[in-house]
């Protein structure tokens, strides 16, 4: 095993790094193939990172000399940026994150078009979970005006999922205090009383709720019809449900949005092969992944969110071996 834990930089040095790049093609290193892959996640409050560190496992075990190092990230975008830079080879994001990015129009990567990377595979839905304390007196994502929110770290896809629901609620930037941070912060901060809301895209359940509503009293925010047809028409994400045997705390299933979490690699550094193996191992050994979300890694639901994402090659081949209709 070479699995170990990594902090990175911010994404405003990337950011600037990416606009230095220019916008055609990755930054120069990113030609030779490896089998030495660095793993994007996320934040360890989240799915991403202890998914991506189960999963590291499996490719490891199942993946002939490949060695998989999964880092803490602000997910998404900056796991889209690291593999254009040539710095990572794998990443999680969100699906409409990754459809921005190759179209240029992802706001946090400076607009730069990300023509390198390849879609492995959706992994499964991740809801919109909008949280508050029980004794807030917020009813609504209405009554969120003149709040202090957490609407993500910088980097991450639940940014753009956050600003998308705030707008469809009327709700412009000068009308309440964001507040930038990853999801174990908000939680800590929204104890605390340091805010008054988070928002955050993950799958469900999410480990992190279930332990801040074991000590604060919490409720999770619906969305109505309105507002989720305004969200779906000005972004990626669609009508969910958040049911609700999910959380304790919850008595019914809760109307939000969601997106699709997927994994992508690099087409520079991930040779045909080895994306190939990646792919195999992922859906042969998905009942080894002990998350909940692990049941529901089929190859089925794999092309969910795909978009205008090339498919690696190495996936494309295993998903035309195994009668998978492609986009």
């Amino acid at each position: 095993m070479n699995i170990r834990r990594m902090t990175v930089a911010a994404i405003a040095a990337l950011a600037l790094s990416l606009s230095a790049c220019g916008s055609g093609g990755g930054s120069g290193d990113g030609g030779e193939t490896t089998n030495d892959l660095t793993f994007g996640t996320g934040g360890t409050s989240g799915t991403y990172y202890p998914l991506g560190g189960e999963l590291a496992t499996i490719f490891e075990e199942n993946v002939e000399g490949t060695t998989v190092n999964y880092v803490e990230s602000g997910a998404s975008a900056e796991n889209l940026g690291k593999i254009y830079q040539g710095e990572w080879q794998l990443g999680f994001t969100q699906s409409d994150t990754a459809n921005n990015a190759v179209k240029g129009e992802l706001e946090d990567l400076d607009g730069t078009k990300i023509d390198n990377v390849g879609w492995i595979a959706s992994l499964y839905p991740e809801a919109a979970h909008i949280i508050v304390r029980e004794d807030s007196g917020i009813e609504s994502v209405q009554d969120l005006k003149g709040k202090k929110i957490a609407v993500g770290d910088a980097g991450s896809g639940t940014r753009a999922i956050s600003d998308a629901i705030l707008d469809a609620a009327n709700i412009s930037e000068s009308d309440y205090t964001p507040e930038i941070t990853d999801f174990g912060a908000s939680t800590d901060m929204l104890a605390d009383k340091q805010i008054d809301a988070t928002i955050f895209v993950v799958g469900t359940p999410v480990a992190g709720l279930t332990q801040l509503a074991a000590t604060t009293d919490v409720r999770l925010l619906g969305l109505d019809e309105e507002t989720t047809s305004a969200i779906e028409e000005n972004s990626g994400a669609e009508s969910y449900d958040i049911p609700a045997d999910a959380y304790d705390f919850l008595k019914e299933d809760v109307p939000t949005v969601s997106v699709f979490a997927s994994l992508v690699a690099s087409t520079d550094q991930v040779s045909e092969d080895t994306a190939y193996g990646l792919t195999k191992a992922l859906f042969e050994h998905s009942d080894e992944v002990t998350l909940d979300v692990g049941k529901l890694i089929t190859k089925d639901s794999a092309m969910l969110g795909v978009g205008d994402v090339p498919l690696h090659p190495g996936a494309q081949k295993y998903y035309e071996e195994e009668g998978i209709d492609l986009p």
